[in-house]
């Protein structure tokens, strides 16, 4: 026992800062990419590939498979190249993350007051909730959405909430699909948006709303509230997640956190608001899940 203690104690001697760092790195790569595929298809593919590495290569190291471990070492290129085409749409979303995080700490934006936004959005949206109108409203953020918005019909209005409740009313033209919102603007509404693909809600009776919702925040950075047509319930939908049962305090929360349109920052600023998000979404959705949700 003695041994084992004085062998620990001497390979911590030997480690040096930059071995910790190298330990992090690694740690937070690995973290990152299990976020990645989470709640995806991915999710059970990946689960699939492990199994599959760690079975060959307990395998090949203690059974004498030269012929098992010549078809390995052939088919490996092929495995490479097949990874990242099988990945495609993960690899994609995390370099759009990588990407909005530096977009974050751009210098020289002038700040906006988003006070008036928010309040014009969750009035709005109680009202829609109120009379069960369906709606769909998405903010843009940092990545842009004109590919959406050149799918409906292009408006460029002033944000209020009297518009909101016209665009939305049933039966109207503008009734079905998304509108967006764009700083104080409406650019455009009846917009077609990409359905989610994740596997977590194939046992789940969501609508098409929902899943509108839930689709366009999973390939891109946008905050989508969703008023529903059968019970008048609201949610948030951000970061490919949704927060449902929301009151007119809980939407002010839930948008003062996620929605933070191009505000000059300190890198500080951006982590201390990305954990604040964090921390709302995690609490939400276990006060949901407690509910019944």
């Amino acid at each position: 026992m003695l041994d084992i203690i004085n062998e620990i104690v001497i390979y911590a001697a030997q480690v040096q800062w930059v071995d910790l760092l190298d330990i992090a790195l690694v740690t937070l790569t690995i973290y990152g990419l299990l976020r990645l595929v989470r709640g995806t298809q991915a999710e059970t593919l990946l689960r699939g590939i492990i199994l599959l590495v760690v079975s060959i290569t307990l395998l090949t190291q203690f059974l004498p498979l030269k012929g098992f471990s010549w078809l390995l070492q052939t088919s490996l290129p092929a495995i490479l190249i097949a990874i990242p085409v099988i990945f495609a749409p993960e690899i994609r979303r995390g370099l759009e993350r990588l990407g909005r995080a530096g977009a974050d700490l751009r210098l020289g934006m002038q700040p906006t007051d988003v006070q008036p936004i928010i309040q014009a959005l969750v009035t709005a949206a109680q009202r829609l909730s109120e009379r069960r109108y369906g709606a769909l409203i998405v903010i843009e953020r940092q990545v842009g959405l004109k590919e959406y918005q050149d799918t409906g019909t292009l408006l460029e209005a002033r944000l209020t909430p009297e518009l909101l409740l016209q665009i939305f009313y049933p039966n109207t033209p503008l009734h079905d699909g998304a509108a967006i919102v764009r700083e104080d603007r409406i650019a455009a509404a009846a917009c077609v948006l990409p359905l989610t693909a994740s596997s977590l809600l194939t046992e789940r009776r969501i609508g098409l709303r929902h899943r509108a919702a839930l689709g366009i925040t999973e390939v891109s950075d946008a905050v989508a509230i969703v008023v529903s047509e059968e019970t008048g319930t609201i949610s948030v939908a951000h970061n490919g997640r949704m927060i449902r049962r929301l009151d007119a305090e809980r939407l002010t929360h839930m948008l003062d956190a996620f929605y933070q349109p191009h505000l000059r920052r300190s890198w500080r600023d951006v982590l201390t608001r990305w954990l604040a998000s964090e921390w709302v979404a995690a609490r939400t959705a276990r006060r949901n899940k407690s509910s019944g949700e």
